[in-house]
């Protein structure tokens, strides 16, 4: 396609990708792996499937229609993975209430990944006058539906956490926290952009917004990833009854039969 960019929009670009990457790495390295398994995969595939998609952007061989396909692959192996670390962070949220917690990760990462595919082919047959003008239509329906459940998703968590009163370890803090920012910001400049009719200066300002928001929030996870979490000493005194201790103690009554 061979898009000319400024200095400002390929570092907002890359640079993100490259330090999620790192982020991973990191993970991997200390052996996190078996902690955050969705987290470290969304950081790898989604630090190279966006860096394929600008390097698709830049090559002059890649075709508009290329790009877009490659694009929505990327969009939707994001998405499906989002929602798997929504539902790793609900699964050691409830880590003291083992049943419940498994089934919390199975509902939440299920159900994420059912509207993603039902919105992808809602938004696949997007109305468009030829086919790049129907991918990129949809494209831009499915994004937008994915950050409207991202966030619909985090907001819920972090009530059911406050809720219930359950402690958030730091990690799963800061990658939910992140992800809440991200699908905000997001959702804030195309709310902005749709209904204030801004002028041209003022939509560029806005399509660096978004990139620069991301790429705090990977810093963020990279601050928390660098940092490990104070050891604590755990409390001998047991959970206090309640409606998740109850759920927890039938689901594996039930489980048993």
């Amino acid at each position: 396609m061979l898009q000319a960019h400024s200095l400002l929009w390929n570092y907002l670009w890359i640079a993100p990708n490259l330090v999620l990457l790192v982020v991973g790495f990191i993970l991997w390295k200390r052996g996190s792996a078996g902690h955050v398994p969705a987290f470290l995969a969304f950081a790898i595939i989604s630090g190279l499937g966006q860096l394929a998609v600008y390097g698709a952007d830049v090559a002059p061989f890649v075709s508009v229609h290329s790009f877009w396909l490659l694009s929505w692959v990327v969009l939707l192996s994001e998405a499906l993975l989002k929602f798997l670390v929504v539902g790793e962070v609900l699964s050691r949220l409830l880590v003291p209430y083992p049943s419940v917690s498994r089934l919390g990760r199975t509902l939440v990462s299920g159900f994420g990944a059912v509207l993603v595919l039902l919105a992808g082919v809602i938004a696949g047959f997007a109305h468009g006058e030829d086919s790049p003008t129907r991918l990129i239509s949809g494209f831009h329906l499915l994004e937008q539906t994915v950050f409207v459940i991202e966030l619909g998703l985090v907001v819920f968590l972090f009530l059911f956490a406050a809720y219930f009163h359950l402690s958030w370890d730091r990690l799963s803090f800061g990658i939910l926290f992140g992800l809440g920012v991200s699908a905000s910001v997001q959702l804030a400049t195309w709310a902005v952009v749709a209904n204030a009719s801004p002028s041209d200066h003022t939509r560029n300002l806005f399509d660096f917004l978004n990139p620069a928001a991301y790429h705090l929030v990977v810093l963020m996870w990279l601050y928390y990833v660098l940092v490990p979490q104070k050891a604590g000493t755990k409390s001998e005194v047991p959970l206090p009854e309640n409606n998740l201790a109850v759920w927890n103690r039938e689901l594996e009554r039930l489980l048993q039969q």
